[in-house]
């Protein structure tokens, strides 16, 4: 199985960081997705980064790397992982907290993979708010974001919190919430392929 990381964003990409402009969103990002390869690397798996750049990769692009690792070795034994953070507001400091991911519209593998990655989230995130939403049976929040809708693997877009709520942004800048994230993500890999491989 190979694991693709997308970082969300990049250096050139404007907005997205907090009111105080202490975090911005592509940093952390890339930041995240390196600790969440390095793991898996460390545990024998095929890890790899969708956007090794820091400036910003336009999603066609982006989409086009990762079903060029489909075509190479099967759509089946491939999945992605699209990093970023929320918010709410528009440079205003806001309430909205919490953990959540995103598949695309229908019940595919996607859905297995982000059931494992809140499975994951429950246990590693633990005291944080986890967002979900079951009406249509499962945990994962349904969205046409175009990384996951147009790549041809299983793929689940993160939202690890919102970094326009003080609480949440002190908590992914915190070496105690990177390491939560990072093993959500990493655990929620290992789940998803071993119930898979089962």
């Amino acid at each position: 199985m190979i694991i693709l990381i997308d970082n969300g964003h990049g250096i050139d990409t404007l907005g997205k960081c907090s009111p105080d402009k202490s975090y911005y969103e592509w940093r952390w990002c890339r930041e995240m997705a390196a600790m969440i390869q390095a793991e898996l690397q460390r545990r024998g798996y095929d890890a790899r980064l969708l956007v090794p750049e820091q400036r910003d990769i336009d999603l066609k692009e982006r989409v086009r790397r990762a079903n060029q690792v489909c075509v190479e070795h099967g759509s089946g034994n491939v999945i992605l992982l699209s990093i970023h953070s929320n918010a709410s507001g528009n440079g205003e400091w806001k309430s909205a907290r919490g953990w959540s991911a995103y598949t695309t519209r229908g019940l595919t593998n996607s859905d297995r993979l982000a059931t494992s990655l809140y499975n994951a989230a429950e246990r590693y995130l633990y005291g944080q708010r986890i967002r979900a939403d079951y009406s249509d049976g499962d945990p994962d929040w349904e969205a046409d974001f175009y990384i996951i809708r147009r790549t041809v693997c299983p793929a689940v877009l993160t939202e690890n919190f919102f970094h326009d709520n003080r609480d949440d942004l002190a908590y992914i800048q915190s070496n105690e919430g990177k390491k939560s994230i990072m093993l959500t993500h990493v655990e929620g890999v290992y789940a998803y392929i071993k119930d898979l491989y089962r």
